[in-house]
């Protein structure tokens, strides 16, 4: 995944407590970090780890992308 702001490098905790948006984006492709206890893993990695497919990636990448883009 090719993430803004190098945000695919961060804990996803950490992105959804600065970006709750981006957990609600996860959660549209039932990807449930969001009620995660650890939530040490990397962003990037969430997403990959769920074995979704390349189409559903590209999907949430643009996604998440475009919200980054509106947030300044």
């Amino acid at each position: 995944m090719n993430l803004k702001n190098n945000i695919g490098q961060e804990q996803i905790k950490d992105v959804i407590e600065t970006h709750p948006r981006i957990g609600e984006i996860l959660q549209s492709f039932e990807i449930g970090c969001v009620t995660c206890g650890v939530g040490i893993c990397l962003l990037k990695d969430v997403v990959s780890i769920h074995a979704l497919g390349d189409e559903m990636e590209k999907q949430i990448e643009e996604q998440i992308n475009s919200y980054l883009a509106t947030t300044g």
